[in-house]
């Protein structure tokens, strides 16, 4: 049995089939995938128009603190989230911030985050229960068994927070690769004669093949230019959005221009240079810290190897 097993898998053929129907298998799939990408684009696009009349309706009612959910959460979790106060004994403002950030701005993600906050310790601490207690998976007295099932439960309270600072974080690693382009569209739509929201409005649809994050938050800022009652409030809500220190200084002077009448094109033009400055800096300490991080690498895998290629042959005349 095992040598005509042996024999098939040496069999030129076979290896031949079984490669032919590989690169097959390989060209469908290559072939195939982009029919089930998702519309990332038209789902941003999407949420920009939702986004856009929540702001409008708004600003008819003139209850801004009391608007309408653009999104309604799931009804138990809301129910779960009224029924145990959640938002006084788990929401925070810097999960709130958190929450801005990566991209959730409506109501109801408040209600999912804090429903999940509450649910995920419970669920991680019952599955560490059994594994430790009912399986035996740590073999270990019962104080240490303790111990691991605590350390589950607050990695579990943490869960949810530390999922919103990475997608935040995600989102500002892209905003800040594709901002200095931004800012330089910018500031030839002012130059040639158009309005800071009009050049907005205009990079927003511009930047979205190279970032639909930043062209989904320009076009939140448009929207709330055109309907909040101060423009000022639209900077500092982007600033806020985003959270990162270009975009408040862009921001900052935006919002002297339009208290002071000072020129708007050569604000821009200084900024977009330091945008430039600062991401050219990023890539050269990056470059700077290649060296070391390849140390390590180079010892435990290059040089063995190196070695081995460099003595066997000696070591071969030396044995005849």
């Amino acid at each position: 049995m095992l040598d005509a097993i042996a024999l098939k898998v040496t069999d030129p053929r076979f290896l031949g089939m079984v490669l032919t129907g590989i690169a097959a298998a390989a060209t469908a799939f290559a072939l195939l995938q982009p029919m089930f990408e998702p519309d990332r684009l038209g789902k941003r696009m999407k949420l920009v128009g939702e986004e856009r009349d929540e702001i409008r309706r708004r600003e008819r009612e003139r209850l801004a603190a009391k608007a309408t959910l653009r999104t309604t959460p799931k009804a138990y979790m809301k129910r779960v989230v009224e029924q145990f106060n959640l938002g006084r004994w788990l929401g925070t403002e810097t999960a709130k911030k958190q929450l801005v950030m990566a991209g959730f701005r409506s109501p109801g993600a408040e209600t999912g985050f804090l429903f999940f906050r509450l649910v995920t310790p419970i669920v991680l601490g019952i599955v560490a229960a059994f594994y430790v207690f009912v399986l035996g998976v740590i073999n270990q007295p019962f104080t240490i068994r303790l111990v691991v099932v605590i350390a589950v439960l607050l990695l579990g309270i943490k869960a949810p927070e530390l999922y919103l600072l990475n997608a935040s974080k995600k989102r500002q690693t892209e905003i800040r690769a594709a901002w200095p382009d931004a800012l330089d569209l910018a500031l030839i739509c002012v130059e040639s004669g158009m309005s800071v929201e009009h050049a907005f409005r205009r990079v927003s649809t511009e930047i979205v093949s190279q970032s639909v994050v930043l062209a989904e938050e320009l076009a939140v800022l448009t929207a709330e230019l055109s309907y909040l009652p101060d423009r000022r409030i639209a900077f500092e809500n982007l600033a806020n959005r985003i959270g990162l220190d270009q975009i408040k200084a862009v921001t900052t002077a935006l919002i002297q221009a339009e208290r002071y009448g000072t020129p708007v094109g050569q604000a821009l033009r200084v900024l977009s240079q330091e945008s430039r400055d600062t991401r050219m800096n990023e890539a050269e300490k990056k470059a700077a810290a290649l060296p070391p991080k390849l140390t390590v690498p180079m010892i435990l895998f290059f040089l063995p190897v190196l070695f081995v290629v460099i003595l066997t042959p000696a070591l071969v005349q030396v044995f005849r």
